[in-house]
Order: structure tokens, then sequence, then C-alpha cells
């Protein structure tokens, strides 16, 4: 990116959080008897260019950041407080209190969205009284407001809530989103925000870790760490290639003016019954065990999908059904795709990033088969639109929305062709589009001192 750019690229992202933090600020003082914030953070929903189902097989995902975020402001109560206060935009009126000391069971009923910050405090509790900090979390009134937009991988969403995330289209299920993964702009701008609020700044990987623990304990969601840490540890400009064993991470540049990501939400969401995705995750089990008898040993186990390799997949092909085959058949080319995705964004080609997104979709339609058909309508619509590189699926599956890798002066004649094409492959349902670069990951923020 040019000096011109990226001047422009910091211009837009100053004011967009000069935005967010306004209209924060306002509900604050709305809802707190016109006290002001003293403490202000941010942070990203995302979108996963390619790699999908490959995060709890111990592979790699190579997610951006939006230039859309999750704001939260915020201020000690002093005093003898001992209850912490959060208010959100979608429930403005509705404050919630919960106890900063100890650890907090977490909430139910219409409390349940907070469980996200409940957890993150409660995590950063812990942290701090292992390093003898007991009581470094000071009780605090905060409020939260979004410009993600709710839907299927970008923001999460849970069907009739508002969910602090960033995933536009993301399931559903209680606390949980369709395809088993929530909240990561939520949890990671409440981390940033209590370092604000304490002058205690975290690694950024660490930050991503608390925020999965709280998934998994507050959330009662077992997802992988993808969120949390393209949330956490985004470059505006770039991808995120993410080691999911190891939690290392490669920023690759995606910072071309003349490409951008556009992100379409089906608005489809299919009845699941339940067991659509625990029967993957054992299928993924059943092959790495299969694998590991015939070719593992103590000096290159196979641990995963991860260690295998297709000619080893085939060499157990009789041991397995044809679903179970299948599903591992996905998983090992996936990552396989994902390194090759990295190499070519490096290279600025263009065309081979978008053919191994094609392949990715004919993967998860085929072989996963977590697709649709008004999905594949969207994939098949995009694609044909020139100046679009190529198109797929993203998120868990089963509905939500796709990524599309797309010249910018293509953006129009796309929008056109899914507002006229789509409604026909959907019986009537409209899909919604927006427009991205790679945005910047969770960040403290200044609080105008006028407020």
């Amino acid at each position: 990116m040019s000096d011109d750019g990226k001047a422009a690229a910091a211009k837009a992202v100053a004011e967009a959080d000069a935005s967010g933090v306004a209209r924060a600020t306002a509900l604050f003082k709305k809802t707190y008897d016109g006290a002001c914030p003293t403490a202000a953070a941010a942070a990203p929903g995302r979108v996963n260019l390619i790699g999908e189902h490959t995060d709890y097989n111990d592979g790699w995902v190579f997610p951006l950041a939006l230039e859309k975020s999750t704001y939260m402001v915020g201020a000690p109560r002093g005093g003898d407080a001992t209850k912490s206060r959060v208010v959100c935009e979608a429930f403005e009126g509705v404050v919630v209190e919960f106890d900063v000391a100890g650890d907090v069971a977490p909430l139910g009923g219409d409390r349940k969205w907070a469980n996200y910050v409940v957890g993150m405090v409660a995590m950063y509790v812990r942290a701090a009284e292992k390093e003898g900090k007991s009581g470094s979390i000071p009780a605090f009134d905060a409020a939260f407001v979004s410009d993600v937009p709710i839907g299927g991988g970008c923001r999460r969403r849970l069907r009739s809530r508002y969910v602090l995330r960033g995933h536009w289209g993301v399931r559903s299920g209680g606390w949980r989103c369709r395809g088993g993964r929530k909240a990561g702009d939520g949890n990671m701008s409440t981390g940033a925000f209590l370092e604000a609020l304490t002058s205690s700044p975290v690694d950024a990987t660490e930050r991503a870790l608390r925020g999965q623990a709280t998934e998994h304990e507050y959330a009662k969601v077992p997802c992988g760490i993808m969120d949390q840490l393209i949330s956490s540890r985004a470059t505006a400009g770039s991808a995120l290639l993410i080691d999911c064993r190891s939690h290392e991470v490669a920023p690759v540049p995606l910072s071309d003016p003349s490409v951008v990501i556009v992100v379409t939400n089906s608005h489809v969401e299919h009845d699941l019954s339940g067991s659509e995705y625990p029967e993957r995750r054992q299928a993924c089990t059943t092959a790495v065990k299969a694998i590991a008898a015939k070719h593992g040993s103590d000096a290159e186990p196979i641990k995963a999908l991860r260690d295998a390799t297709l000619d080893m997949l085939a060499d157990v092909a009789g041991d397995l059904d044809d679903t179970t085959r299948a599903r591992a058949h996905h998983v090992i080319s996936e990552d396989v795709r994902t390194q090759a995705a990295r190499k070519a964004l490096e290279a600025g080609d263009f065309e081979t990033v978008g053919r191994l997104m094609g392949e990715s979709h004919a993967s998860l339609r085929d072989d996963y088969q977590v697709s649709v058909p008004e999905i594949d309508a969207l994939v098949d619509i995009a694609t044909n639109v020139d100046g679009v590189y190529g198109s797929r699926i993203t998120g868990g599956g089963f509905g939500g929305c796709t990524v599309s890798l797309t010249k910018r002066d293509a953006v129009d004649a796309l929008l056109a062709a899914v507002e006229a094409e789509y409604p026909k492959a959907s019986g009537g349902t409209k899909a919604t589009c927006f427009v991205t670069r790679a945005g910047a990951g969770a960040r403290v923020l200044e609080v105008p001192s006028e407020t």
C-alpha cells in the first residue's frame, strides 16, 4: 500500500473509532446519570478467507479482521462498590450487574448476553490473583455499541438476542452460535477495556486465550482459537495465517487498493438436529486413529488430521466408511489449500487465491457437506461476475455467509447480480452485502477530554 493509501486507511480507522466511542459515550452518560467514561477500547469482527473446519483439527486458518468493530467505554465506580454494571446498545435501559470479586457463575435468562463480559472479568481476576494482585480489577460501569453486522461468519448471533461479537450471520442455539463459534469482538473489546482500566496491558495471544476460556466456561461452546486470535492480533491491511496448534500467527499483506472483500449474508439458516457438528468432529477423530495406527510413530506422531497427508488417507481408505473418508479428505486438503493461499497472497497472485477459494467451497459442499443450495447459488452468482477472483462459504455452514475476493471496480456488478439473481434461488429471500478491507485488531482508544 502506498503512503497515501496508508494515510487514508489510518484516517478511516480513526474516524470510525471516534464515531464508535462517541456513540458508546452517549449511551454511558444516558445510563449512568451523566457520568463520563475514562477508558475505551475496540475489537473487530472477522471473516475467514479460507481454512474452514481445520481449527479443531489443529490445522491452519486464514482470517482477516473487518473494518467494523465493537466498542466499550467505562469508568471505575469508586467508593465501596463491589458490583460492575454493563449496558448494551441493543438492550438500552437494561443494566446487568455482577460481582467482580472471585469467580462469578454464568448468567442466565435475559442477562445471558453479558456472559462475555462476566467471563472475561473472571479470567483477568484469576490471572491477577495468580500474580498476587488480588483486587486489581475494580468495580466499573460500562457501555457497549457495535457496528459489526450480525449474521453468518462476521459476527455470531443468537436467535433474537444481541451478541457482542464479530460474525455477520453466525449461528445460534441458546448462547451458542450456529456452527459452534461466537463473539470474538465482544470478549476481546472487554479484554482491551480491562487493560485500559487497570493500565495493565496483556500480550495479545494471552488475551485471546482468556477469550477462548470465556467461550468454553461461560458460553459453554468448545470453540477453537481463531475468532479470538484474529480479533486480538489482527494487523490492518493484512490477513492473518493462524496455526491453531501453536497459536503462531503470520500477517500476510492484503492491502492492494484495487482488491476488496465482499461478504454476503444469505439470510438463510437451515434447521439442525444438533448432531451435525459432533458427527463431523467424531469422523475426524476416527480417521486420525486409523491413520495413526498405520503411519504414526514416536518420532512422528499423528495427533490430528493436520499431521496426515492425502496419501496416508488413501492408504487406510479400506478401513473407513465413505463418509468418514470424505470428511477427512476435506480437512487434509483444506490445510494444503490454506498454505497455498498464503503463498499466493504473498505473491499478489489473486487469481490463484480465488481458485483455491472455489476449491475450498466445493470441498465443503461435497466432502464436508455443510453448504446449502442458497449458499451454492451465491457462490455461483459471484463466480460468474467478471472481476470476482473467487467465492466460498465462510463460517461453520448450513447457511450464513459467503466471502468473495473481488476487484474493487467489480463490486457494483457483483451487488447488482446478487440483487437480481439470488431471490430466484432462495424463494424470494434477499441477500445483503458489505464491502471491507483487512482491519485492525483489538485496541485501547482515547476518551475525548470533552466527554
